[in-house]
């Protein structure tokens, strides 16, 4: 390998453009961006490019969004740039073995994990869910399977008290890049040796919905705290005041006792909103109506009245 090795970089989100700036940033050659289609987004429903497409255009590279990338029109437009590598980042479809085969060294993908621990769409939700004090990046090598090939390079971080899955999501989408660079800088080398992942210890972080943001209030406060955090900003965590959606974006768990039944509004200070749960006590510190700003909690309480009693659900 040299510094002329033809890379096709596919991907879509937000997360994958840092990886794609450090390729631009390191002068490595991608020869092909792919990603996803234009979507309609927004209560207007206007067309709008993947992020991925923007930061490619403003390079200079040349973009596909092929509507499939299962058709023959696809692989041979893939294999007529004759790639060294594909990089995948967070692309959004499976992709198949007479894709992954094409390039002459390798396809790698970038992992919002420390594989074999949360494979699938969204690491970085369930590491903050599930309570995870550190979490990390993956470079592997890709097969057919979802996230199980061999390991090129990993790099653990702290999961902070504060993080959500928002500042989460961008230490890690920038630390993605740097062991991008990385691994490519040890394939010239001579220098990678890939691991098998130990399939028996493997985790799962399955798609997350708009509906599982749904505060199950007989969860004990400290669960529910990381359960918020992990779906902010998405994809957001709410309850219900009778019919009113009230959406949570951060919350403590505070050390006061009740027999309220779970969901139920207790009483605290005029300026601030107590939740019994299915063990403790969780203080709303940011909130929002339907119709509103999201707002510290003092501030929301001045225009909606939510009285000790009152049950959310």
């Amino acid at each position: 390998m040299n510094e002329a090795a033809r890379i096709i970089f596919m991907g879509t989100p937000e997360f994958a453009v840092r990886a794609l700036s450090a390729l631009y940033n390191n002068d490595r050659n991608v020869v092909l961006v792919v990603t996803q289609p234009d979507r309609k987004k927004g209560r207007g429903r206007q067309l709008s490019p993947p992020p991925v497409k923007t930061a490619a255009l403003n390079f200079g590279y040349r973009v596909i969004q092929p509507p499939s990338i299962r058709s023959a029109e696809f692989s041979n437009i893939i294999i007529e740039y004759e790639p060294d590598f594909i990089v995948v980042v967070a692309f959004g479809h499976i992709i198949g073995k007479n894709i992954l085969d094409i390039p002459k060294i390798a396809t790698i993908n970038i992992h919002a994990s420390l594989l074999p621990k949360y494979r699938g769409s969204a690491p970085i939700q369930w590491a903050i869910i599930n309570g995870e004090d550190k979490t990390g990046v993956t470079i592997m090598r890709m097969d057919e399977g979802m996230d199980t090939g061999d390991i090129l390079l990993s790099s653990e971080i702290e999961i902070a008290p504060e993080d959500t899955s928002g500042t989460l999501h961008d230490r890690l989408a920038d630390l993605g890049a740097v062991l991008l660079i990385q691994t490519l800088n040890a394939f010239e080398a001579g220098d990678i040796q890939p691991v098998p992942q130990d399939h028996s210890q493997a985790t799962y972080a399955p798609l997350l919905k708009k509906k599982d943001g749904l505060i199950d209030w007989k969860t004990p406060a400290r669960s529910l705290e990381a359960f918020i955090r992990g779906m902010t900003p998405w994809p957001g965590a709410f309850t219900f005041d009778g019919k009113k959606r009230l959406k949570i974006f951060k919350a403590k768990t505070i050390s006061a006792a009740t027999s309220d039944s779970p969901g139920t509004v207790i009483e605290g200070f005029p300026d601030e909103l107590w939740i019994a749960t299915g063990s403790g006590v969780l203080s709303i510190q940011e909130i929002q109506s339907e119709s509103g700003k999201r707002l510290p909690t003092k501030e929301f309480l001045r225009g909606y009245t939510l009285p000790p009693g009152t049950h959310l659900h």
